[in-house]
């Protein structure tokens, strides 16, 4: 499918304010003059969905199992870290426009603002993925984005064990700690399991405890019974709030 119609199936249903349900699209294209086979309709639903209300052509990264960061430093620069160090893709996007408009509508749904007055947004998407983005000109020529997937699940002490994620006696050292009910500073480098560490301690509090999280954006999933999540507000477009 060309551009082109892509473009003004994508206008129509915008104009609409319809979601690109398949029986949409299938309209939209008969509007144009097209008429695509049950195959042709549905891969064009996707591909429109995924620019309308997802990730756009970061999607595919993002799905994938084993990745927990995906950035943008610029159209044709698309990394992924999968636990092994950055590794540049394939992905691009058209322009640097095209970056900007994804960071822009991601921070619209996540309910904060991303302009010339505020460039910059650190915030969480309804599925939890920690999204940071920061526009030109404090970004330098292209607008940078950063997404994190949060995984929904905590892993078991035995398992972060498993993978040598802990020393030998961690496990003994951290449990002592949980029974004195001792405080605890958890700190590292970004991508160094800070979260998922402490998401498994939480998950080690008696099941007859109350846990209350207090965060910046939610991210913690500790397996627990009964936890209360807070999660702080921004200010409103006046600073206040």
């Amino acid at each position: 499918m060309s551009l082109a119609l892509l473009d003004a199936v994508r206008l129509r249903l915008a104009e609409s304010g319809a979601e690109p349900t398949p029986a949409r699209v299938a309209e939209a294209l008969r509007r144009e003059g097209r008429l695509l086979g049950d195959a042709e309709v549905l891969g064009v639903a996707a591909r429109l969905r995924s620019e309308l209300v997802g990730t756009g052509p970061l999607e595919p990264l993002l799905a994938a199992p084993d990745v927990t960061d995906v950035l943008v430093t610029a159209p044709d620069r698309v990394w992924v870290d999968r636990g092994a160090g950055l590794e540049r893709t394939d992905v691009t996007f058209p322009d640097a426009a095209a970056v900007r408009g994804l960071a822009q509508r991601l921070a619209a749904i996540a309910g904060r603002r991303l302009d010339d007055a505020r460039p910059w947004v650190d915030a969480r998407l309804p599925d939890g993925t920690r999204l940071h983005a920061v526009l030109p000109p404090v970004a330098v020529g292209s607008t940078c984005l950063s997404l994190r997937v949060v995984r929904p699940r905590a892993f078991a002490l035995a398992e972060l064990v498993a993978a040598r994620a802990l020393p030998p006696g961690g496990e003994r050292l951290l449990r002592a700690v949980l029974d004195a009910r001792l405080s605890f500073v958890i700190s590292g480098g970004t991508g160094s399991g800070k979260t998922t560490l402490l998401s498994t301690l939480l998950g080690l509090v008696a099941p007859d405890e109350r846990i209350v999280l207090a965060e910046d954006s939610a991210e913690l999933r500790p397996d627990h019974p009964h936890v209360v999540r807070l999660e702080t507000r921004p200010a409103n477009q006046e600073g206040t709030g």
